[in-house]
């Protein structure tokens, strides 16, 4: 099993980056690609997870392992698949989503695309023993070659397809166009930053977990 890929970034696409390592591409499906930037000369490490079914074989990455856990373990809910769990893990951190399970927060749970009452209560059932046990690794080191807060102004130049880019990304996690349109009127509404696809990705995704 593949426990991480470091390499540098080939390419960025809708919803998944590539890193190109030992003369091989990995395409690796994550909830914000557009964290990563194209052509970084310093290599990247993406924590993976290799999800196999009889029709396709594909590759799940994050920043740290403890996402990649509670990836592993909404995985194991019924109902829940890799998609839907990227979802959630994108938007929430394993902090937000371990303290909705131990607190039987149904309304939080349900407000990440695809999750209803049902799903949420049995997330809850499934997992809140398990997640007890589970260690949050989310204060790691950051993710080498990731943009510093400052430099992420200036990944993209232009206003439009930075906001154009963030829309197929969030349609990607599932969110609907009613959703995504409202949560950027009210970024522009409230005068945030679009000029950064990563910036405008990481806002409406705290946006719809606060809705």
């Amino acid at each position: 099993m593949i426990d991480f890929i470091e390499g540098q970034v080939a390419y960025v696409e809708t919803d998944a980056v590539v890193i190109a390592s030992n003369g091989v591409g990995y395409r690796i499906f994550t909830g914000n690609p557009f964290r990563y930037r194209e052509g970084e000369a310093q290599a990247v490490r993406v924590y993976t997870h290799h999800y196999v079914r009889e029709d396709a074989m594909h590759l799940y990455g994050f920043a740290t392992r403890g996402e990649r856990d509670l990836f592993r373990k909404l995985l194991d809910v019924s109902g829940i698949g890799p998609k839907g769990a990227l979802a959630m893990v994108a938007a929430g951190t394993p902090e937000q989503i371990i303290g909705a399970v131990a607190h039987e927060d149904i309304d939080f749970l349900t407000r990440f695309p695809g999750i209803g009452k049902k799903t949420a209560q049995r997330i809850i059932l499934d997992l809140k023993d398990k997640l007890k046990k589970m260690p949050v690794l989310t204060v790691a080191t950051r993710v080498e070659g990731m943009p510093d807060t400052a430099e992420q102004e200036n990944l993209f130049s232009a206003f439009t397809e930075p906001k154009e880019e963030a829309m197929e990304a969030l349609g990607a996690l599932g969110y609907s166009q009613a959703e995504i349109q409202k949560v950027m009127k009210k970024m522009e509404k409230d005068g945030t930053d679009l000029g950064s696809t990563d910036q405008i990705i990481k806002r409406a995704l705290q946006l719809f977990v606060m809705k």
